[in-house]
C-alpha cells in the first residue's frame, strides 16, 4: 500500500509494527500484526489523541473494564497514540484512573499506522480517537472515528466484538442491531425480503 492509502472495512491489513509499552510485564516490547495473525488472535487498536490529557484516561480506564473479557474472546488489545513509548511508561505509573490498565500502550510518533487507519490529524500531530477490529486472518471488520471531545463506551466495543467473533464461525448469519449472545441472528433469503420483523419475532 502507498503511503497515502487509508484502509476501508473489508481489506487487510498490511504487516505494521510499533514499539509499546506493556504494563502486565513493565517491559517494552513490540506490536506486530503478522505475529497476531499467526497466534490466531483479534487485534483491537484503539486510537487516543495524546498521553496526558483528559478524555483519553476515562476511555482506557473504560476499555480496562472489559479487558479480561475482550482477552477471553481472543482478542490483544492495544492503546495507541504518537506519543513514545516512554512517554506511555511515564503515564500510566503517574495516572491513578490507568491504575487497571495491563494491556499495552502502543507508540505510533511517526503517525505512520494513524494515517494508514485514517485517524491522523496533520493540523495537530495526533490520531482521532479511533477504534479497529482486525479478525484472525488481519482483515480490517469494523471502524469507528470520533472527534477529540467525545469519548466511546467499551461496552458496544465488546458486543462488536462478541458479534464479530460468532460472524467469523456463522458466515451465513447475520446479527441485527443490539445483537448479544445468545439472541436471534437472521439469516439473509428471498422469503425474509420485507420480513424481517416475521423473522425476528418468529416462536416470540
Amino acid at each position: 500500500m502507498s503511503e497515502n492509502t487509508i484502509l476501508r472495512v473489508g481489506q487487510d491489513v498490511p504487516p505494521i509494527e510499533m514499539d509499546t509499552y506493556d504494563p502486565s510485564v513493565g517491559e517494552f516490547g513490540k506490536f506486530s500484526i503478522e505475529t497476531n495473525k499467526q497466534n490466531k488472535h483479534w487485534t483491537i487498536l484503539v486510537f487516543y489523541p495524546a498521553d496526558f490529557t483528559f478524555v483519553c484516561p476515562t476511555e482506557l480506564a473504560d476499555l480496562a473494564d472489559k479487558h479480561a473479557a475482550l482477552r477471553d474472546l481472543g482478542c490483544a488489545v492495544y492503546g495507541v497514540s504518537t506519543d513514545t513509548k516512554y512517554a506511555h511508561l511515564a503515564w500510566r505509573n503517574s495516572e491513578r484512573l490507568l491504575e487497571k490498565v495491563t494491556y499495552a500502550l502502543a507508540a505510533d510518533p511517526t503517525g505512520a499506522v494513524s494515517k494508514l487507519f485514517g485517524v491522523y490529524d496533520p493540523g495537530s500531530g495526533l490520531a482521532l480517537r479511533g477504534t479497529f477490529i482486525i479478525n484472525p486472518e488481519g482483515k480490517l471488520v469494523s471502524s469507528e472515528v470520533n472527534f477529540y471531545n467525545v469519548g466511546r463506551d467499551a461496552d458496544e466495543l465488546l458486543r462488536k466484538v462478541e458479534a464479530n467473533t460468532y460472524l467469523l464461525t456463522h458466515p451465513e448469519q447475520a446479527c441485527p442491531a443490539k445483537w448479544k449472545p445468545g439472541s436471534k441472528t437472521l439469516t439473509p433469503s428471498k422469503e425474509m425480503v420485507g420480513k424481517v420483523y416475521e423473522a425476528l419475532n418468529q416462536g416470540s
